[in-house]
């Protein structure tokens, strides 16, 4: 099973200091945080995408690019590309030239965003959101598959004889995500394409991820990719160690309560209740998220927030060290014991896709997927011959 971070790249005050970091000393964290990553034993750094303050990672490929020169093992990936506003040809040859770089330590997942202002900055429009997640990102593997690409759609310019340069690394495509908390229509498109599915769930109730697996779980199967078991799962979490329980609730209760994405509303204690986020010792930490698996089956890939609310580095150097010293290696020994040999452990690998040749990489080329739209964006995904 694969185990690794993810960050917002938020810039929040310090509210134990008043201290806020500069751009500048944010980016320079994020690459201590994932060479830490490596260090301690994880396998994956993601990075989130966003363009608006008080977030920094506005070119994720760059951030990835660097860190593939800084890192030897660790696969580099991303929380958000945002399959929606960015133009398909320029996701293609970025992620295509990333592979080249870090030798194929690269996947990524298609997100449509949580920023409303996001679609007007770039020129496109917030109620054609799911028909933008759909054809921008059929016409990216037609890129990534097909040497020679005639393309017209309905959001972008068409293309007549166009090859996107460089060709993926080894003629085979980094493999997909799709990220979503609440949107049944991507699971759906995960499921269609026999992509893996990335459940968000930081805010949310595990019912309710729970029933977002299932679904992504029994349309994989419907669509020829496999048993629902066998379908490819990852899921967020947020975790705050120290080795005493008390210390690590008083410790983190005012990065909680002052931080804008959950600050002054439900308390510490009800939303750890409520969601995946675990304030505690190593061992609480440990027991929380085995019960994941019980909600959603094997599945293949946690990622944690560590980073967020104004924590300084040095604490989160120290969460690392305890995620990747006490935790990690106690849930990667239970979790892979309980998983049945035929499911996999983990996202598949640049090497396993090479190995498995240019049939299997293309073995889910399939007709489009269009979306039925009456009146909200939310509509569900319709699959021509499904």
């Amino acid at each position: 099973m694969e185990f690794g971070i993810f960050t917002v790249g938020d810039v929040t005050p310090d509210p134990t200091t008043g201290r806020t970091p500069t751009e500048a000393e944010r980016i320079q964290a994020m690459v201590t945080i994932a060479k830490k990553a490596e260090e301690v034993g994880l396998d994956v750094f993601a990075t989130g995408e966003h363009h608006n303050p008080p977030f920094v990672p506005s070119s994720p490929t760059t951030m990835l690019g660097f860190l593939a020169a800084q890192t030897s093992t660790l696969k580099l990936s991303t929380s958000t590309t945002l399959i929606t506003t960015n133009d398909p040809v320029k996701i293609a040859e970025d992620f295509a030239m990333l592979q080249h770089l870090a030798g194929g330590r690269v996947d990524l997942m298609m997100g449509r965003g949580n920023t409303g202002p996001v679609y007007p900055w770039f020129g496109q429009d917030i109620r054609e959101g799911v028909n933008l997640a759909v054809e921008n990102y059929h016409l990216l593997r037609r890129l990534w598959r097909e040497d020679v690409v005639d393309w017209s759609g309905r959001f972008r310019t068409p293309l007549q004889g166009f090859t996107s340069t460089p060709r993926p690394l080894d003629g085979v495509p980094p493999f997909v995500w799709h990220g979503s908390i609440r949107s049944t229509e991507i699971a759906e498109q995960a499921a269609f394409y026999g992509d893996g599915f990335f459940h968000n769930n930081i805010f949310w109730p595990l019912r309710h991820t729970r029933q977002m697996v299932q679904l992504y779980r029994e349309r994989y199967e419907h669509h020829g990719h496999g048993r629902a078991d066998q379908a490819i799962v990852g899921l967020g979490g947020q975790v705050f160690m120290r080795e005493n329980s008390q210390d690590a609730v008083r410790e983190f209760r005012p990065y909680f309560d002052e931080a804008p994405v959950y600050g002054h509303g439900p308390s510490m204690e009800d939303f750890t209740a409520q969601t995946p986020l675990t304030v505690g010792s190593p061992q609480q930490v440990i027991e929380r998220y085995l019960t994941m698996r019980e909600a959603v089956g094997d599945y293949q890939r946690q990622l944690f927030l560590m980073d967020h609310a104004g924590l300084p580095l040095k604490t989160v150097l120290e969460q690392l060290d305890m995620l990747g010293e006490q935790v990690v290696p106690v849930l990667r020994k239970e979790l892979d014991a309980l998983r049945p040999a035929d499911v996999p452990a983990h996202a598949p690998t640049h090497a396993e896709l090479v190995a498995a040749g240019a049939d299997s990489a293309n073995a889910h080329v399939l007709p489009s997927v269009t979306v039925q739209q009456d009146s909200v964006v939310d509509d569900a995904l319709q699959i021509k011959g499904a």
